[in-house]
C-alpha cells in the first residue's frame, strides 16, 4: 500500500451533501459525471452513470468523494443507523472548534447522535447526523 486515497460516499441529494460538508469546512474541488466501461466494471452494474464531487480538506490530504447514481437509482441506505448497525460507521474530521462546529451544522438543520464527550482530558468527539442519515465525526484536541 501505497497512501489512503479517499472515502467514497453514496447519496441521492448530491447538492445537499457537497454543501454540508463544505460546512464542516471541506472545498468542493471538480465535478464530473462517469459512465462508460470503466464505472460498469468498477461498480459491477452494467448501464452505470453516477455524478461526483470530489472534495477535499484544507491543506490536502485524503479526499472525499460524494457522489449520485442517475443509473440505476440509489438504493435508501438505513438514515437512522447507530454505531452497532454493521458498515461503516463514521468519517471523521478533526475541527479547530467542535461546539462551532456543532453549532454550524444544527444551523444547517443536523444534529448530534447523542452529545459531545470528552475523553480523558486530551480529546472532545462527536457524532453529527448529516443529510441521508450519513454520520460525521468530529474531534478536537484538547489539554
Amino acid at each position: 500500500m501505497q497512501r489512503f486515497d479517499h472515502v467514497g460516499i453514496t447519496v441521492t441529494d448530491l447538492d445537499g451533501a457537497v454543501a454540508f460538508f463544505e460546512a464542516l469546512g471541506l472545498e468542493a474541488g471538480g465535478r464530473m459525471v462517469n459512465e462508460g466501461d470503466f464505472i460498469d466494471t468498477v461498480c459491477g452494474i452494467p448501464g452505470s452513470r453516477c455524478e461526483i464531487v470530489g472534495l477535499n480538506p484544507p491543506g490536502g490530504g485524503t479526499w472525499l468523494e460524494v457522489a449520485r447514481f442517475l443509473h440505476p437509482d440509489g438504493t435508501p441506505g438505513s438514515p437512522t443507523a447507530m454505531a452497532t448497525e454493521v458498515g461503516i460507521r463514521n468519517v471523521c474530521f478533526e475541527v479547530d472548534d467542535i461546539e462551532a462546529t456543532v453549532a454550524t451544522t444544527a444551523e444547517l438543520g443536523y444534529g448530534l447522535v447523542g452529545g459531545i464527550g470528552e475523553y480523558e482530558g486530551t480529546w472532545k468527539m462527536a457524532y453529527v447526523r448529516g443529510p441521508e442519515g450519513i454520520v460525521v465525526s468530529v474531534t478536537q484536541r484538547v489539554g
